[in-house]
C-alpha cells in the first residue's frame, strides 16, 4: 500500500492523479502470452484513475488441500470486506498472491492459475464454484499475480452474507493439478511482507446529471448584452478615502501541516505533512483581476462602501483547491489510501 502511494502522489505532482491498473484485464482464458511477474507493484493503467479510495484486505481465513488429500488440490482464501464504505462504487478489486522461485523441473513448467469465486457452499458436495481470473505463468518466474475480482467483490458489497471466499486452482498445461505451496504460491504462513492480501478501489458515487440540451440555430435578430458596470468603474460613490489604503491584497500564503503536530502520526502512515497554503488579505477598492473577484463580490463592494455599517467587505477565500492522497489505519486496521479532495488552495480570490 505504501508502494501505491508513492505512485499515486508522484502522478499527482506531475499534475494527474495516476491509479494502478488491474495486472489481468478481465478473463484471461488463453494460455499464449506468459506475463513477466513484479516483485514490486503492478504496471500502471487507467482502469482506478477515478478511484477516490483504495482499501487493502488481508487473508482471515484459508484452507486448503494439499498431498494428503484426493485431487484436485486447491487453497481457499476469505476476507473480512465489512468495512466497505457506504455510497461508494467499486471500480475494481484485486486479488494478490505472492509466487515464489520454483527452482528444478518445476521451474521449466507453465503453471496455469485460477481464481473461482465460491457463489454457494454445499453440506456433503463441492460447492458452486463461479470463474473470475486465469493467468498462465512460467514456473520459474517469482513475483505477484494479481488477479481480477471486481465482479465477487460487487456481489459481495450488495450482499456481505454472500461473501464465502476465494478458491485457487494451480495446473500444468496437461490439466493436472498440484498444490498450490508446491508450486511457490504463498499462504498464510509464508513471511509478512508476502502475505496473500485484496485491493478494493472505490469511487462517490454521484447522481446522473441531465445532459444539456444542443443549442438551436435562431435566425431572430440578437438583443444587445447589459453586463454590470464594473464597481471599479461606478461614478460618483468613491473618493480618495475608499482608495486602497497600502493593507496587502487577497493573496495566497504558505502554511505547511504536520500531522505529528496534530497527534495524527499513530494512525496516519503518508505523508508526515503537507503544503497547505491559505488566503489572507484585504479586499478593497479597486479590485484588480489578480482578486479572482466574483460578480457578487464585487457587488458587495459597492454596497459596502455605500453602507459600510450594515454590509462587510468581501472576504478572501480559497477560490480553487486540489485533493491529496493520505495513507492511513482505519478503526478496523485496514490500512487505506483515499484521495481527499480540497485539501491544497491553489488560488485566493474576493468572495
Amino acid at each position: 500500500m505504501l508502494d501505491l502511494y508513492h505512485t499515486v502522489s508522484a502522478g499527482a505532482e506531475e499534475g494527474e492523479y495516476l491509479g494502478l491498473g488491474l495486472g489481468s484485464a478481465g478473463l484471461h482464458l488463453g494460455h499464449a502470452a506468459l506475463p513477466t511477474l513484479s516483485t514490486h507493484i503492478p504496471p500502471l493503467g487507467t482502469m482506478v484513475n477515478e478511484a477516490d479510495t483504495v482499501m487493502s484486505f488481508v487473508n482471515v481465513v484459508e484452507q486448503e488441500r494439499d498431498f494428503f488429500q484426493p485431487r484436485p488440490y486447491w487453497k481457499e482464501f476469505r476476507f473480512d470486506l465489512t468495512p466497505l464504505p457506504q455510497g461508494e462504487t467499486v471500480t475494481a478489486a484485486e486479488f494478490r498472491v505472492y509466487k515464489t522461485l520454483s527452482l528444478g523441473p518445476r521451474g521449466n513448467r507453465t503453471l496455469h492459475i485460477s481464481v473461482y469465486e465460491i457463489v454457494k457452499q454445499n453440506r456433503h458436495r463441492e460447492p458452486e464454484l463461479v470463474l473470475l481470473d486465469l493467468q498462465s505463468v512460467p514456473g520459474g518466474q517469482e513475483g505477484w499475480l494479481v488477479f481480477d475480482v471486481t465482479a465477487a467483490t460487487n456481489r459481495w458489497q450488495q450482499n456481505p452474507h454472500s461473501n464465502h471466499g476465494l478458491r485457487l486452482y494451480a495446473e500444468t498445461e496437461e490439466d493436472r493439478s498440484l498444490s498450490p505451496g508446491w508450486v511457490g504460491l504463498v499462504g498464510r504462513r509464508g513471511p509478512r511482507s508476502k502475505q496473500p492480501f485484496m485491493v478494493t478501489f472505490f469511487r462517490a458515487s454521484h447522481t446522473p446529471t441531465r445532459a444539456p440540451r444542443a443549442a438551436r440555430t435562431s435566425n431572430r435578430k440578437k438583443k444587445p448584452k447589459y453586463d454590470l458596470p464594473h464597481p471599479n468603474r461606478l461614478p460618483g460613490i468613491f473618493d480618495h478615502n475608499h482608495i486602497n489604503s497600502g493593507r496587502q491584497a487577497c493573496k495566497r500564503h504558505e502554511l505547511y501541516v504536520s500531522f505529528s503536530d496534530l497527534g495524527w502520526k499513530d494512525w496516519v502512515l503518508a505523508p508526515s505533512g503537507y503544503s497547505a497554503f491559505y488566503c489572507d488579505g484585504e479586499c478593497m477598492y479597486p479590485l484588480g483581476s489578480c482578486m479572482n473577484a466574483t460578480n457578487h463580490a464585487m457587488i458587495q463592494l459597492v454596497v459596502h462602501l455605500l453602507k459600510p455599517d450594515e454590509v462587510p467587505k468581501a472576504c478572501c477565500a480559497p477560490t480553487k483547491l486540489s485533493p491529496i492522497s493520505v495513507l492511513f489505519y482505519d478503526d478496523n486496521n485496514n490500512v487505506i489510501l483515499k484521495k481527499h479532495r480540497n485539501m491544497v488552495v491553489k488560488t485566493c480570490g474576493c468572495l
